[in-house]
């Protein structure tokens, strides 16, 4: 046994004890928020949760995918939760806003755009996508739609705001 590798990479840890922590969760607290089991099933929801999980680690396919998607489920859920914030931030309170409307539009695009970026950057498809936007012949065309596009979608705003 390698025992100068940290105990959180270890088989074990990774493959059995993060898949039922994971699944023992996720059941507990779909369990406890529907309510489907009562109102004061907390031990109950608790007993299924636990059974769920021990019957996911003791079978090796079902595990497995769960193994493989745990680190999928991470980035998805830092994202996510980046995202949040982001909107949070734009959005924020009704009563009182600080920002205007228009201001609230232009850092959401901001966001929205340096988000995106930033996505492509780190899943390292930023080169792919620049270069099939501005170094062929197809990214011309898609240029030439996407400014007709907004031209149409222009007008057709203009054309409803005038007639309020």
């Amino acid at each position: 046994m390698d025992y100068s590798a940290p105990f959180f990479l270890s088989p074990l840890f990774v493959e059995y004890v993060l898949p039922f922590v994971l699944v023992f969760t996720l059941m507990f607290a779909i369990l406890q928020k529907t309510k489907l089991l009562g109102d004061e099933a907390k031990r109950v929801n608790a007993i299924i949760g636990l059974v769920v999980g021990l019957l996911l680690v003791a079978f090796k396919q079902p595990r497995d995918i769960v193994v493989v998607l745990m680190p999928f489920l991470a980035v998805f859920a830092t994202v996510l939760l980046v995202f949040m914030l982001l909107y949070g931030f734009i959005v924020g309170k009704k009563d009182g806003d600080v920002l205007g409307y228009w201001w609230k539009v232009a850092f959401a695009a901001i966001l929205s755009i340096s988000f995106i970026v930033f996505l492509l950057a780190v899943t390292g498809y930023f080169n792919i996508v620049w270069n099939f936007l501005f170094n062929t012949s197809q990214g011309s065309a898609i240029w030439m739609n996407a400014i007709l596009l907004a031209i149409i979608v222009g007008a057709v705003v203009a054309v409803v705001r005038g007639e309020k």
